[in-house]
C-alpha cells in the first residue's frame, strides 16, 4: 500500500508524514488538537504517533538505494586482461573436501577466498 493512499475514510502515512505532524506539536504554542485538526487526524491518532515518536520508532525510512557521485568522460580505459595482472603463481591441482553431508571437488586453479567461501557456507 502506498503512502497516502486513502483505504475507505482512513489515509494512511508514511513514517515521514506522521514525525512531522508530531514535530509540529512540539513547538511553542502549539495544540496537539488543532495540528491534529489541520491535518484531518484524530487527536487520539497523533498522541500515539508522539508516543512512538518517543521511543524512536518514526525514525526515517531508510532507503536501499544509495547515490554515488559520477563523473563522466570521454576518454575510456582499456583493462589489462587477467593474463597481465600481477599475481601469485599458483598450482594446480586437484582438492577433494569430504564434509560428511557434502564432498567438494575443485579441479584445476582454486581461489583461496573462493574455497574459503564455499566451505563456510557448507559447514553452516
Amino acid at each position: 500500500m502506498e503512502p497516502n493512499e486513502k483505504v475507505g475514510k482512513r489515509r494512511m502515512r508514511s513514517k515521514f508524514e506522521r514525525r512531522q505532524i508530531v514535530e509540529e506539536t512540539f513547538r511553542p504554542g502549539a495544540s496537539v488538537a488543532r495540528v491534529a485538526r489541520a491535518h484531518d487526524v484524530n487527536a487520539n491518532q497523533v498522541f500515539h504517533w508522539r508516543k512512538l515518536y518517543s521511543e524512536g520508532r518514526l525514525e526515517a525510512e531508510q532507503s536501499s538505494a544509495t547515490l554515488l557521485p559520477v563523473k563522466i568522460s570521454d576518454a575510456i580505459q582499456k583493462l589489462r586482461p587477467a593474463s597481465h595482472r600481477q599475481s601469485k603463481p599458483t598450482a594446480s591441482g586437484t582438492i577433494d573436501i569430504d564434509l560428511g553431508h557434502a564432498r567438494v571437488r575443485i579441479e584445476g586453479t582454486a581461489d583461496p577466498d573462493c574455497v574459503r567461501a564455499a566451505v563456510e557456507s557448507l559447514v553452516r
